[in-house]
């Protein structure tokens, strides 16, 4: 039985709590959180520094959920006591903060879509793609920026936030070279936060690879999806569909559920001391092409007015 420690306890690390309590072979021995949002499964201790919890539980797995400014130090910290150890997307916002570190081998980026059918293969097999496009509507309404997520600095914008699934993915297929050529566009519509409400942007690199993203978290009436489309060399596409690519290259109608997409997750985690790891674990160190690209594109994006409201 595994032992996993949760740091964070707010909307996503509640999701965290409750599938890691009802995931074979793992128990929930603390969660840590100075002011939690949601209060801990019953039993579950609840710690206010994750540098005790981590001393005094000694975990085996520690899944981190808290804002940038925090996650990639709890999660070095973590992997250092030898944990195997996923941490939620952003992690932080600058590309910098991922220079090489012993400790990263044993960190993961917490992209629970990627373990929707189909990816698996498609990551192992490493396609020829040279063109990606990346599309996101969904929405987000007031109440969801707040503290933290109301300033740019401190939650990053929508590529950040909302499409790094899908961005994470295509830039782990696409070729790595450098970029050429940026074009974006963004719109600030409702004004509830430092972010944008809509990016569009395409992306040339050297090697005649091309990204482009639509992603917008303003929808009313729009059907909410988060897709990508990849076009191979030899002619074909391929489809990763759903709302957050949980059908993956499979039925949309039959497509598993968030708490089963985390359990792969962690079962995968876990795995990976008996043998390689699975394809759809994300090591962080390819994280930094993905932050590296999006701040690119915000460095180089034009701000667009838009007259009347989204609200």
């Amino acid at each position: 039985m595994r032992r996993a420690l949760l740091i964070g306890s707010g909307e996503v690390g509640a999701k965290h709590a409750e599938a890691l309590t009802r995931t074979d072979g793992m128990v929930l021995v603390g969660v840590a959180d100075p002011s939690p949002v949601v209060a801990p499964p019953a039993g579950v201790p609840l710690f206010t520094r994750w540098e005790a919890a981590l001393e005094i539980l000694a975990p085996d797995v520690v899944v981190v959920a808290t804002p940038p400014g925090t996650a990639l130090v709890a999660a070095r910290a973590a992997a250092r006591g030898d944990a195997a150890v996923l941490v939620e997307k952003p992690v932080t916002l600058d590309p910098a903060d991922l220079a090489a570190a012993p400790e990263d081998e044993r960190i993961f980026v917490a992209f629970q879509p990627h373990f929707a059918p189909g990816l698996a293969g498609l990551l192992d097999q490493a396609p020829a793609v040279r063109r990606a496009a990346v599309t996101l509507v969904c929405r987000r309404d007031r109440a969801y920026y707040r503290t933290w997520r109301t300033r740019y600095a401190t939650a990053g914008g929508v590529l950040h936030q909302q499409a790094i699934h899908g961005l994470a993915l295509a830039l782990r297929l696409l070729p790595p070279s450098p970029i050429t050529s940026c074009t974006a566009e963004v719109r600030r519509v409702r004004q509830w936060a430092e972010s944008e409400d809509r990016i569009t942007a395409a992306v040339a690199f050297e090697n005649g690879g091309f990204l482009t993203v639509d992603a917008r978290v303003d929808s009313v009436d729009q059907p909410r999806i988060h897709e990508v489309t990849l076009h191979l060399d030899d002619g074909q596409q391929v489809h990763v569909r759903g709302r957050n690519l949980e059908a993956g290259l499979g039925d949309p109608l039959s497509a598993p559920g968030d708490l089963a997409l985390r359990q792969a997750m962690y079962r995968a985690l876990l795995a990976g001391d008996a043998g390689p790891r699975h394809p759809s674990l994300f090591p962080i160190p390819q994280l930094r092409r993905t932050l590296e690209v999006i701040g690119h594109v915000y460095r180089t994006a034009r701000n667009v007015s838009e007259a009347g409201t989204a609200a």
